[in-house]
Formats: structure tokens, C-alpha cells, sequence
């Protein structure tokens, strides 16, 4: 992607600035140049917010702050751009609408939407408004990934490679007392921590012709994805014990790996600026949209609306040593 240039400062709202990840797109929106004008949580502890933009306006009730956008909507100067929505994943489909309705663009984290038929709903209401929604697949940014692609591409064209994928990160108690842990807010394990990794996967190798699940549980699941240039064995979990005895030896709570055809893919440096990147390649005219998030949304719909098989068919090597 060429070199960005900003010729216009942007007016952003933000939806969820107490999350993990709102520090980032603070962070995107004041790297690129441009300010963050109103934000939103029903947690007040957003302190992080002084170190990007001190001035921002900030409410804990979403009618006020919805009433707030829409002052801003009738004003000329202060009119916001764009909402970024860092919400809990069950809310994005709402708060998106609300971004459109006030006439703004907007830049959701991943899961865009839970369940496929949201992205034809937001579709007509794009249509409508002639606003436009975009979302963070961050990893289609990241220069490891963008030269495994072309590798990929300039090979042979039937190749159909095996792949492992393998990604634990722990998570403690309070998890499963949060939303991340209700499976109707969050979609689950595979939604949560592996919509992402789906989305790479399919976008280097192919669509999904066929989607199994040995387990599905609380805290893990695995499965074997069919592609058409891949066979994937996948497995996802937060709980530590999974962690190799090795890495968790060492200290570590996380533990990511992706082979092709038995060779590890290197690809754990180079996140530190991907949200900004997003931002640019948004703000630049491009950005990733409702038709590129569908696949992942319909691969880890299906996920967690399966019966697990068990340990049939090909199954991630992980689960011998686990069940």
C-alpha cells in the first residue's frame, strides 16, 4: 500500500471506549491525522481516552449519546465521519445502524456481525443511506501474510496444501463471567479468538467447500476445514493447561502456530500497527467491507451451530493428548 497521506481531518465517534481494543483505534484515528470528537461506554473508567484526545466528549447512556450525534448531524462543522465500534460482538449489528443513521461511515472490530443474515440487513441499509461499513481483518494487512499470499498464488494452481493451526491464549475466570463467556453475545470460542484466523485462511486459500467439528466446549474447540487450495486441522483454546508443556515452562500464556506442509509460517512480530494500517487503508478509499466479511462470519456460524463429531475423520494432533 503506498505511503498515506491525510488531506482531511476526519470526525470520529467511538462505541466501547473502555475495551481492550479501543486504545488502538485511538491510537489509528490520532496517527492518521485525524480526532476523536464523542465516545461511549457504560463503564466509566476510560482515562486511556486523556492520552489521545483529552477534548473528546464522553457519555455512559447510548440515548444520550445517540441524541448527541444527532446534534452533531445538524450542524455543519461538527458532523461526524465515522463511528468506530469496539462493542461487545452481539451489539455490533445495532450500533452500526446507529453509525448509518446518523449519517456516518462505519469501522467495526471482527466479528462484524454474528450470524450471516445480519450482513444482507446491513447490505440494504448501506443501500439506503449510502453510507458504507467497513471491518478490521487486520491480518490481511500483515506483511507476512500479504507475501504468503503471493507465494500461494504464484504456485501451482491445484496444490491443495495441509495446514495445522493451533492458537491458545489464556484466559482466567473472569471470562466466562463477562460477555466474552455467554455464547449468544460473543458466538463463542470460534468466534471470538478464531473469526480472524478463518478469514487469512480463506482469503489465501479458497472458500470453504466443508466445515467439521470434533469438540466444542466452553473453553476450546477444533475442527477440519476443507478449502479449496488447503486441508486445515484448527484448534482454539483459552484455557491454559492446552498450552504445550514447553512454552508453559517458559512463563508464556500464549501459544500460536501455523504450519504448511509440516513447515512453521513465522508471522508473530509486525501487529503493533496493524489498526493504524486499517485506518489507512480505509481513509485511502479502500478498507475491507460487508462481502469480504462474510465467509468468516457463515465459516464460524456454522461452527458453533454443528454436533461434534469427536475424534473421527482428520482431527488436530492437539486433541490426543487433551481428551
Amino acid at each position: 500500500m503506498p505511503e498515506f497521506k491525510n488531506t482531511t481531518v476526519n470526525k470520529f465517534a467511538l462505541i466501547g471506549a473502555a475495551g481492550y481494543i479501543a486504545p488502538r483505534h485511538m491510537k489509528a484515528i490520532k496517527e492518521t491525522g485525524n480526532r476523536l470528537v464523542t465516545a461511549l461506554d457504560k463503564y466509566d473508567g476510560v482515562g486511556i481516552i486523556d492520552s489521545y484526545f483529552p477534548d473528546s466528549d464522553f457519555f455512559t447512556e447510548p440515548e444520550r449519546f445517540d441524541r448527541h450525534l444527532d446534534k452533531l448531524r445538524r450542524g455543519i462543522e461538527n458532523k461526524i465521519d465515522f463511528v468506530s465500534i469496539c462493542s461487545p460482538n452481539y451489539l455490533h449489528d445495532a450500533h452500526i445502524r446507529l453509525a448509518l443513521r446518523n449519517q456516518a461511515d462505519a469501522i467495526c472490530e471482527k466479528p462484524l456481525v454474528l450470524n450471516p443474515w445480519n450482513v444482507d440487513a446491513l447490505q440494504e441499509i448501506e443501500k439506503e443511506t449510502g453510507k458504507k461499513i467497513f471491518t478490521i481483518l487486520q491480518l490481511r494487512l500483515h506483511p507476512a501474510i500479504i507475501e504468503l499470499k503471493k507465494r500461494i498464488e504464484n504456485g501451482p494452481a491445484d496444490k491443495v496444501y495441509d495446514i495445522d493451526l493451533t492458537y491458545i491464549t489464556s484466559r482466567g475466570k473472569w471470562y466466562f463471567i463477562s460477555w466474552k463467556g455467554d455464547q449468544a453475545k460473543s458466538g463463542g470460542i470460534a468466534t471470538n479468538i478464531g473469526v480472524h484466523f478463518f478469514d487469512m485462511l480463506s482469503w489465501i486459500f479458497g472458500d470453504v467447500e466443508s466445515n467439521t467439528v470434533n469438540v466444542l466446549t466452553h473453553d476450546m474447540a477444533a475442527g477440519f476445514l476443507q478449502l479449496k487450495n488447503a486441508r486445515v486441522r484448527w484448534f482454539l483454546s483459552i484455557n491454559e493447561q492446552n498450552i504445550p508443556a514447553k512454552v508453559h515452562e517458559s512463563g508464556k500464556r500464549t501459544y500460536r502456530s501455523l504450519t504448511i506442509e509440516g513447515d512453521e509460517f513465522e508471522f508473530s512480530e509486525g501487529f503493533t500497527d496493524l489498526h493504524t494500517r486499517s485506518y489507512e487503508h480505509i481513509l485511502s478509499g479502500d478498507g475491507f467491507g460487508l462481502q469480504d466479511a462474510r465467509q468468516s462470519i457463515n465459516t464460524v456460524f456454522n461452527i458453533r451451530n454443528q454436533t461434534p463429531v469427536g475424534l473421527t475423520g482428520d482431527y488436530h494432533p492437539s486433541l490426543k493428548n487433551i481428551l
